[in-house]
């Protein structure tokens, strides 16, 4: 899920209100002046330059980003260009009340600011092309693309106006939230050989927002859209495990496994969890292996603004996440770690049956289990086998066994009245499971109906190596967790090495000797 920001097209603006203008307090012009309004946040700490390396071309990308998360609240608007991060025109406040998504008022206010802009900068490298004097106004607006190239980067800057609102309070809370996930995620990260700050993330997905949906179809903390989530997890009407998050987490640890094998650095596999491997190979192809390169030169059609800053996006929300007390003064009010009980059912059943055996309600079931779709929380389908299952802390300990196997109620076929004499017996009265002719043979009331047959001679079974046949979509985390030990151990047990996480549909991997 991206921050919420507004494109306009270049449109002769009409004059801005004067209300309007007295409405929107004008902050500092530029990143520069920012930190130095804010001493605190010149601290700035990226971290393992070699695993996460920030080169110059993208320092400025950092820098605005970091502003976005930490810095600029959701009353606040930059305006800026959308190639030079660093060139920020004003940083001013929104009139009238806050809300999730601007006003009528509010949408006209920001069309004539940008327009204001996109007019000013026309006009400017008109003058520059000409060799036309300069105002005072006209030189101060220049100056800032010095450091973005100096008058060549002016040239087709009337186009490039973009609008970004701050994600101050929505970013906080994304941290307080994340206090239920980091553990487990790191420790994901950490089984599949990834460097374990991978589980910042979803700061930059979804902001830890479980529900959250792009408007391009993608879903859950992990953003993983449809086709790609049928690679790596269940995705289907019953269920959907792209909103569990410690589900998704593993797909996404195995997504950048395989990116990160072939595109041979991190930059590069985090910036293809939005832009696409294939889309990625073919940008390093061209420019190298050099994220800031790739950032600053590659044209390719579907690189656009959300895949060019990918990556430093991810970096400066790891830099705010990482230091919350230089962000975030007023404090941090972190969410209690996952603690909740796991089980893999072994047999297909409705929820209600589930709930029944531990003690609970479905409703409280459906709270844990957010890949639970409709048709199951309803009672209309049933969970199938191998669907993960979260139970409240400690059930598995009050109540160790799985559900038993489910059996729908047999059809239960009624006497009518009629047949029956007027004053039955008591087992006359009882309802009748099968009905027999007047030719069908009575069975001896002292013979018990014979269940299974079994020899008395029969020795008991030698310990054997025990087997499992990959399904589907499974993982090797979910076979390890589905037999009772660890990735580790399955490894060692089907001789991989200690990054292999590939297996197949139909492979027999060994889980017990």
């Amino acid at each position: 899920m991206r921050p919420r920001a507004l494109n306009a097209r270049l449109v002769w603006a009409l004059p801005v209100s004067a209300s309007l203008l007295l409405m929107a307090g004008c902050a500092s012009n530029n990143l520069e002046s920012q930190l130095g309004d804010t001493g605190h946040l010149t601290q700035r700490d990226y971290g393992d330059s070699h695993t996460f390396p920030v080169p110059a071309e993208i320092q400025d990308n950092v820098d605005f980003w970091r502003h976005v998360y930490g810095v600029w609240s959701r009353s606040e608007v930059a305006i800026h260009d959308d190639e030079h991060l660093g060139v920020i025109y004003e940083v001013t406040r929104i009139p009238g009340l806050t809300q999730a998504s601007y006003n009528q008022l509010q949408q006209s206010w920001l069309k004539d600011r940008v327009d204001h802009y996109r007019f000013r900068l026309a006009d400017l490298e008109r003058r520059v092309r000409n060799n036309q004097p300069l105002t005072a106004d006209d030189k101060a607006l220049l100056a800032k693309f010095d450091r973005a190239g100096g008058v060549a980067a002016l040239y087709g800057a009337s186009e490039r106006v973009r609008a970004q609102r701050g994600i101050r309070e929505k970013f906080r809370r994304g941290v307080e939230i994340s206090g239920r996930y980091d553990r487990t995620f790191r420790e994901i990260m950490r089984q599949y050989g990834l460097p374990e700050d991978l589980a910042y993330l979803p700061h930059v997905e979804s902001s830890f927002q479980s529900n959250a949906r792009s408007s391009a179809g993608a879903s859950g903390i992990w953003q993983f859209m449809p086709a790609t989530g049928r690679q790596y997890m269940t995705v289907n009407g019953h269920i959907d495990e792209r909103y569990d998050p410690i589900i998704a987490a593993e797909g996404a640890a195995r997504y950048l496994s395989e990116a990160h094998r072939r595109l041979g650095s991190w930059p590069l596999a985090i910036t293809s969890y939005n832009h696409g491997q294939g889309g990625i190979a073919n940008a390093k192809s061209q420019q190298g292996s050099d994220i800031g390169r790739i950032v600053r030169h590659y044209k390719g059609s579907a690189f656009g603004f959300a895949s060019r800053n990918y990556y430093a996006e991810f970096i400066a929300a790891r830099e705010v996440a990482r230091h919350p007390e230089r962000y975030f003064p007023e404090g941090i009010r972190y969410e209690e770690p996952w603690r909740y009980d796991k089980i893999v059912l072994r047999n297909s059943m409705p929820a209600v049956h589930l709930a029944q055996h531990y003690g609970t309600s479905k409703q409280q079931l459906a709270e844990l289990n957010l890949h639970w779709r409709d048709p199951v929380i309803k009672g209309d389908g049933h969970l199938p086998a191998g669907t993960t299952v979260w139970l409240p802390a400690g059930t598995t300990r009050r109540i160790a066994s799985q559900p038993p196997a489910y059996a729908r109620p047999a059809a239960v076929a009624r006497t009518e009245p009629a047949t029956r004499p007027a004053a039955a017996t008591p087992a006359a009265t009882r309802t009748a499971v099968a009905k027999t002719t007047p030719k069908t043979k009575p069975v001896a009331a002292s013979k018990a109906p014979i269940v299974a047959k079994s020899s008395t001679k029969t020795k008991p079974a030698k310990t054997q190596t025990r087997y499992h046949i990959v399904k589907p979509q499974e993982t090797l985390y979910r076979v390890a967790v589905q037999n009772g030990i660890s990735v580790e151990e399955l490894r060692k047990l089907n001789k991989m090495r200690p990054d292999d996480n590939r297996i197949l549909p139909g492979q027999k991997l060994i889980v017990g000797i």
